[in-house]
């Protein structure tokens, strides 16, 4: 088939290296201008940008799909099919129907659970024992067309949003390969979405990721688990911020929400409001990564020391 292919980040780039591996024509790729990125603020690429350029594949980089002229670009690439991956920008109506079978999106979710722009943290948040891909038939909504292949996977209590993502974007690949080889042959099934149960994972916000201790220790694991590699669960105690990378909840220990109850090679052990968390990985805002112990040896914390409570509560 002949494809024009809309993404911008590392979550897109297996489902390009897919489609282009399995043979399909794209004919056009597009992906976000690059934006300012790292200390310097330099504008960087996209990781689709940077593929495209890797495979020579034709590349344009709009700031918006509004203009009528490029309407007229899209439409005199004569695509079979539009294939949009986490692109980042809203494909108008008139974008939808320029490809001869529509535009199709892999979606990081098992739709119509968590629509929107993080759904993957979402799911780890909220407890969530499993999550796929879907492959929709887009319309004007916001990821509420008609399902065409839905496949899904288990979230451990090991996943963080990064190893979630890796998997999800490899099988996101997978899908949208099997897709096409379904729409070519002509054997789909469209699934309308169920309205009744739909959900929505908004955007991520900074203080999410502030730690409440008050919270169950179920629940901060997932935190923890979420804003991992960004932006990070933090909290505060003796004054410092700190970063908790990783964490494992063990039963009950005696203590007030917040309070550092054991310390030893196995980590730190803080009560929280039901349960409590063994913090295994975590950081200084000045400092690098350290296994708990690690940190021990350099830095006093110790039973009875607590970590703050969250800003506001």
């Amino acid at each position: 088939m002949k494809i024009i292919f809309a993404g911008t980040p590392p979550f897109s780039v297996p489902a390009l290296e897919a489609l282009a591996d399995a043979g399909h024509e794209i004919a056009l790729v597009l992906t976000q201008p690059d934006r300012p990125s790292g200390r310097g603020m330099k504008p960087a690429a996209s990781a689709i940008k940077l593929l495209a350029q890797q495979r020579k594949l034709t590349l344009l980089q709009p700031y918006s799909l509004k203009q009528p002229e490029l309407h007229a670009q899209l439409a005199a690439v004569g695509a079979d099919v539009m294939v949009v991956v986490a692109y980042g920008l809203i494909l108008p109506p008139a974008v939808l129907s320029i490809p001869r079978l529509g535009c199709l999106n892999i979606h990081a979710s098992l739709l119509p659970r968590w629509r929107g722009a993080a759904p993957i943290q979402r799911a780890i948040l909220a407890g969530d024992r499993e999550t796929g891909i879907t492959i929709i038939q887009m319309d004007r909504g916001m990821d509420t067309g008609a399902i065409l292949l839905q496949r899904s996977v288990a979230i451990t209590q090991e996943d963080t949003a990064q190893t979630l993502h890796d998997r999800l974007a490899l099988l996101g690949a997978t899908c949208i390969v099997e897709a096409l080889a379904h729409l070519r042959d002509y054997i789909f099934f469209q699934v309308p979405q169920n309205e009744v149960v739909a959900s929505y994972a908004p955007k991520l916000e900074k203080n999410e990721a502030e730690i409440d201790w008050q919270l169950s220790a179920e629940y901060i694991g997932g935190v923890v688990r979420a804003f991992n590699p960004r932006p990070g669960a933090y909290s505060q105690v003796r004054g410092i911020s700190m970063k908790i990378w990783q964490a494992k909840v063990i039963p009950d220990a005696l203590g007030q929400p917040g309070e550092i109850v054991a310390t030893g090679r196995d980590g730190i052990v803080v009560a929280c409001g039901e349960g409590a968390l063994i913090v295994e990985i975590l950081q200084k805002s000045d400092g690098k990564k350290m296994l708990a112990a690690e940190f021990l040896s350099g830095h006093s914390l110790q039973p009875g020391d607590r970590f703050e409570p969250k800003s506001g509560s």
